[in-house]
């Protein structure tokens, strides 16, 4: 079969390698039909030194498809069931994974396309337990956004942030494939929404999706436009995924007691912070990484419900490195999918 595999730093390889094994049991086999990008794959593609793997690794860390046969022991899937796949192999036994906390197992053995091979293979042969069968009308390209994007925004805005209905938020980098799922979810549940993009374009997409206000980072400073439109008073929760070149700035954009919640750092891993101001604005600021199978489900019944993903480009298995190139370059509005 055919798989995508990385053999070094930016030398992506279309290549035959063998078929996976037969399902054991509790194990299913499914043939992959879409890959979504993320910028875990970017920085898996760039090379990363902390990053324990062992090369060729065959890349892809947020997929969907169908079963196409099922171990001994497996029940409530069955061959031809459409599911998203959860990419951190669990180990399903420890604290964190029996209170439904998947993404802070104890013994994680990695993440798929990352530190272990991935998903942007014809087949793969993995444990049921980190299956979960698509709802009716969703798409392979929707659910492909689940297990990461969709995923990771849940987790973020309502476990995390505890957003609720009619609070205002900050999302950072809207044309994203985080954003535009922040913006989308947000609004769903009635919320006031601020959003920043790198050009006007993005700016009128952005719009369209139901953000409130845009603010073109690359022509004003966005935490005073914030404070302006709040007449110094600032939004409830600001949804930060680009680290130091907005991190400070994004304080400033909270009201007092006002949340914060991160899931990222594209722009570098270090900042500096005023502890006088988190402590005397009394600041609630929480890491966020990944999400639970909880949160993937929780992902799919929205898409269900008609809450789609913002899809900015559908591509062959083939051009996969085209899609990490448009994802890193940022030209992007919307998540970059790959079919099979």
């Amino acid at each position: 079969m055919q798989a995508l595999q990385l053999h070094g730093d930016r030398d992506l390889r279309l290549e035959d390698v063998a078929e996976p094994a037969a399902p054991g049991p509790g194990e299913v086999q499914i043939r992959v039909r879409a890959v979504g990008l993320n910028f875990i794959d970017v920085w898996g593609f760039r090379g990363m030194a902390f990053a324990k793997r062992k090369l060729p690794l065959t890349v892809g860390a947020e997929a969907a498809g169908e079963i196409v046969c099922v171990g001994e022991g497996v029940e409530g899937l069955a061959p031809g069931d459409p599911v998203a796949m959860y990419g951190a192999q669990t180990c399903g036994q420890c604290k964190a994974c029996r209170q439904g906390r998947d993404n802070l197992c104890e013994n994680v053995s990695g993440v798929m396309g990352f530190h272990i091979d991935g998903f942007a293979r014809e087949r793969v042969t993995m444990p049921a337990r980190l299956v979960m069968r698509m709802p009716d009308g969703v798409s392979f390209t929707d659910a492909a956004c689940a297990p990461v994007a969709f995923g990771t925004v849940q987790h973020m805005l309502f476990d995390n942030a505890r957003l609720e209905p009619g609070e205002s938020i900050l999302v950072h980098a809207g044309g994203s494939g985080i954003g535009t799922a922040a913006i989308k979810m947000a609004k769903a549940i009635g919320c006031t929404v601020f959003t920043t993009v790198g050009d006007d374009i993005k700016g009128e997409k952005a719009r369209a999706l139901g953000a409130d206000h845009v603010i073109n980072y690359r022509e004003e400073r966005f935490e005073g436009e914030v404070r302006r439109l709040t007449k110094r008073k600032g939004v409830d929760v600001v949804f930060e995924h680009v680290g130091p070149d907005t991190w400070n700035g994004s304080l400033l954009c909270l009201k007092r007691g006002g949340r914060l919640v991160t899931c990222g750092s594209t722009s570098g891993v270090s900042t500096t912070m005023n502890l006088m101001q988190l402590f005397q604005q009394q600041y609630r600021i929480t890491g966020s990484f990944g999400c639970s199978m909880a949160n993937i489900r929780d992902a799919l019944a929205k898409m269900a419900q008609g809450l789609t993903p913002v899809v900015d480009t559908v591509l062959p298995l083939a051009d996969f490195a085209e899609g990490l190139e448009r994802l890193e370059s940022r030209k992007v509005f919307g998540k970059i999918l790959v079919t099979l």
